[in-house]
């Protein structure tokens, strides 16, 4: 049967458009009232104010926690100029507490059941993370590829920054010519060719990343330095082998609070009783809670940082703690650093890795220099002995 509208006996009006679901409203008006604490708009006009680019982005966080906040950046769904002051705004504020995180807990839950960083899992990072290409972390690093925090108290430029850490650690150890440095998780070997070059020194450097071992291996040609690729675990099982000082730099991380007792008894079955053993960690402020899900998905698989207390608790049978150093603040500085060398040298990797790279590498660098500059991460530098220093142990700043 015809319409009324068909038969000519009523006039069609226009439809009204269509305005956005209540619902969609509610939630704006919801996040926006966080994001208000922080100050911080959705689609404002400032460099840190989040740009919607998706209209289910907000569905997407709020379900999903930071993994899905993560993943919607790489996807496009929405955008941000200064993403390292928009993560330090909001947590700051902390506003990640008000956004349940299932990821998050489903990772501690696994963390709990599963020994994330076994012997066997331990290479996974290496491929993964360390073994994108030498090239690619020469082109972002300094010319000693130190891939951890520089010391910034007097440095004005990066290649300062970490030459000063570099520097500040072999006198933390009052490493002396002739000295045997064990250096655990050695990276590129940035610590042990900086210590046979200015402090006369023989280093032995455990690393999992085969890249790693090649380039810095090729890099210290004619120096008293040693690359073996170990995992930590099944080094100097016997304890026969000693050193005079230990380093571990930027490596703790991937160790798991799981393995935070056979790593320090590693350390002390390798270590003279006079020696000392300085551990160089990104750390967080309170135990629990695992690892940021984006993070350990993307960047660092099977990463978990330690508070003060793990640290202490799995130290305390083999060692004294003679020094703790605080400086997590200078990671603000170092990976704002480490992102301008990146943007700049983008252009010749564009190709290689893609778009989709380029916007996980810089959401990685600078929502951590978001979270130091708030001060939710830090950086310590411990200093341990086996018995104690006789008479005491002074730091060198």
């Amino acid at each position: 049967m015809p319409t009324l509208q068909q038969q000519g006996l009523v006039e069609e009006r226009p439809r009204p458009a269509r305005r956005p679901a209540h619902g969609a409203d509610r939630l704006r008006a919801l996040v926006q009232s966080w994001l208000d604490e922080a100050d911080v708009k959705l689609d404002g006009d400032r460099p840190w104010d989040f740009q919607i680019k998706h209209p289910k982005v907000l569905e997407r966080v709020l379900a999903e926690g930071s993994l899905g906040l993560g993943e919607a950046y790489m996807d496009g769904w929405w955008e941000c100029e200064r993403l390292d002051e928009f993560f330090a705004r909001v947590l700051r504020a902390r506003l990640d507490e008000r956004v349940k995180n299932p990821s998050l807990v489903w990772r501690a839950l696994k963390a709990r059941l599963i020994n994330l960083q076994s012997v066997r899992r331990a290479w996974h990072v290496g491929e993964v993370h360390y073994d994108l290409g030498s090239d690619f972390f020469e082109a972002m690093l300094d010319p000693y590829m130190a891939y951890s925090c520089g010391y910034w108290a007097n440095a004005k430029t990066l290649e300062e920054a970490q030459v000063a850490k570099l520097d500040l650690i072999c006198r933390k150890l009052g490493l002396e010519p002739g000295m045997r440095l064990l250096d655990i998780g050695c990276g590129w070997g940035s610590l042990m060719r900086y210590a046979a070059e200015h402090y006369g020194v023989e280093c032995v450097g455990l690393t999992i990343s085969k890249d790693q071992a090649a380039w810095g291996q090729k890099r210290c040609t004619g120096l008293p330095v040693r690359f073996i690729l170990a995992d930590y675990r099944t080094f100097n099982v016997d304890g026969k082998e000693r050193f005079d000082r230990i380093a571990s730099v930027g490596m703790f991380e991937h160790v798991g609070v799981r393995n935070y007792k056979a790593y320090f008894a590693m350390a002390r079955r390798s270590l003279r009783d006079d020696g000392l053993f300085l551990l160089h960690t990104i750390g967080k402020n309170r135990r629990g809670g695992g690892t940021d899900p984006w993070i350990e998905k993307y960047i660092f698989p099977n990463g978990e940082l330690p508070s003060i207390g793990e640290v202490a608790d799995a130290s305390e049978h083999w060692f004294v703690m003679e020094d703790l150093h605080n400086f997590g603040a200078d990671y603000d500085k170092t990976l704002m650093a480490w992102y301008e060398r990146f943007e700049a040298a983008w252009p010749r990797f564009r190709e290689r890795y893609g778009e989709r790279f380029y916007r996980m590498w810089r959401y990685y660098l600078l929502a951590c220099a978001g979270t130091f500059r708030a001060r939710t991460n830090q950086l310590w530098q411990f200093v341990f002995s086996p018995d104690g220093v006789p008479g005491g142990y002074r730091r060198l700043s």
